[in-house]
Formats: structure tokens, sequence, C-alpha cells
């Protein structure tokens, strides 16, 4: 059963020259599994994501013949009825802790307001709690913590925490591994992981790293101008018949062949129709 189904989401912002499309007929569902949204920048997965949580800024407009969570029409959601899903049933941890989280207010702080907003019964020992599900050992001396005072890795899973107090059944994280080096994107990976598991998740994975998505994710949505290009299951991902997946996939370094200048992508205009 889908938690969310998506019917030729299009989101567009105006410019000078008039409004143009930046997602344009998107289509998936997503059940209690965890989703790939992959392609380059500008290629419009964070609009993607934000549409989902009804967060395309103004001017933007967002626009669907379906868009369902759980058998609610999102696309006549009130402000009330937003209040409701935001940070409850669908949670989003964006790109970067430094940017992201409050710098004048402790993570403690941060997660008691946000526990508050999201209805939470005991937002100070939630925070506590769910500190130590994202693998923090110290919680307490986090909680008292400043954002600059914790290591990207560290910031990011505070982030996570934050957003995982509520148990949401949704969970959108748009590239919640790009600031982090590799050691630590595999331990914030092996927490989502954990996390779909066993709470029965929903996960919308945005990212640029396809080797990381076809390892980690069980669906890919590739993404490319806007549109989704192709779409296929993770392990299947070398298998690609788009020019654009197989383009992406030849530019990626790999151990096996002499070192040298990467390959570059041959744009091809139908792409964008």
């Amino acid at each position: 059963m889908s938690l969310i189904s998506v019917r030729d989401l299009t989101v567009s912002f105006p410019t000078r020259d008039g409004w143009v499309d930046v997602v344009r007929d998107v289509s998936f569902d997503l059940g209690r599994e965890r989703l790939g949204i992959v392609g380059e920048s500008g290629s419009g997965k964070s609009q993607t994501g934000r549409a989902l949580l009804g967060l395309t800024p103004p001017p933007g407009r967002a626009r669907a013949e379906r868009l369902d969570f759980d058998g609610q029409d999102l696309r006549r959601a009130t402000a009330r009825d937003w209040r409701a899903i935001r940070g409850r049933r669908i949670a989003m941890v964006m790109q970067d802790p430094k940017y992201s989280l409050n710098p004048v207010m402790t993570i403690g702080a941060q997660m008691r307001e946000a526990g508050r907003i999201a209805g939470v019964a005991d937002p100070a020992s939630t925070a506590h709690r769910t500190l130590e599900a994202v693998q923090i050992r110290d919680a307490d001396r986090v909680l008292g913590a400043y954002p600059h005072e914790l290591s990207g890795g560290m910031g990011q899973r505070a982030m996570i925490a934050m957003m995982l107090m509520a148990e949401p059944e949704v969970l959108i994280a748009d590239e919640p591994t790009s600031a982090l080096d590799v050691t630590v994107q595999v331990e914030v990976l092996r927490i989502l992981d954990d996390l779909v598991r066993d709470r029965g998740m929903g996960l919308v994975f945005i990212s640029h790293d396809l080797r990381l998505v076809s390892t980690f994710c069980d669906r890919v949505l590739v993404m490319y101008a806007g549109k989704v290009v192709e779409e296929l299951a993770a392990a299947d991902l070398d298998r690609a018949k788009h020019p654009y997946t197989r383009g992406l996939l030849n530019c990626l370094p790999r151990l096996d062949r002499e070192p040298g200048p990467l390959p570059t992508l041959d744009r091809q205009e139908e792409w964008a129709l």
C-alpha cells in the first residue's frame, strides 16, 4: 500500500519571460521503502521533495493531477491540515546542518521546540531518547551544545533526531550526507536504514550520488531538466537504458581503469523535452 501517491506533479516559478516549470509531470508512489531521487544540481530533486510537504516557496506554485498522503488529498490541504502533517506525519531533513540549525539556540532547545510544535507529550525526554536512537552516545552534552560546537556528522544526526521526535510515517532526506566524509556517510546511512526497517517508515532519499543510491535505496527515480527520465530498481542501475543515466554512470571514477580525465556528458536536446 502506498503512503504517498503522486501523478503529474509540476512546480513552476515566474521569470521575466513568464512561468518556468522546474519540475514537470513527475509521477511516483512511495510505500514503506527507500526511494532514491537522483540527478544533477538543478534537475528538480529538492523542489519535488519540498512540494510533497507544501513547501514550494512563493511566488512559486505546485500543482498535480494527484497528490495523496495516506488517502488524504494534499492538493486541498488547508493551513490547519498542513500543521497536522508537517513534522508529525511527514518530516524533512535538510541538506546541511550549518544552514538549517539555529546558531543561537542549543540543540536541546531546538529539539524541545520542534517537539512542542509537533505535539510530542514530553519533548525533553523524547529529545534525549531520540538522540540515543541515532547513535549519539553523550546525549546530554549534545543537548546542551550549540550547532557550531558539533561536527558535521553529529549535527546531521541531531537534525535527523529532531525530525524523528514525532515518529513520522515518511521521512524526506535532502542530500543528508553530501557535507559528510565517507566514514560518517556510512554511519548516517546505517541509521536511516535501521529507521526504515524498524519503524516501517517510507524514505525519500534525494542525492546526486548514483553509486550511493544504488547501494542504499530500493528504487531510483532519475531526473533531468525537471522530469523523470528513468525509474528502475536500485539493483538494476548498472543496466539503465536512458542515455542520461548511462552518461552519469560513465562519468563516475572507477578503480578498474587507467587514471585520466573523466568522460564528459554529451547532452542531447531531446532529453529535456
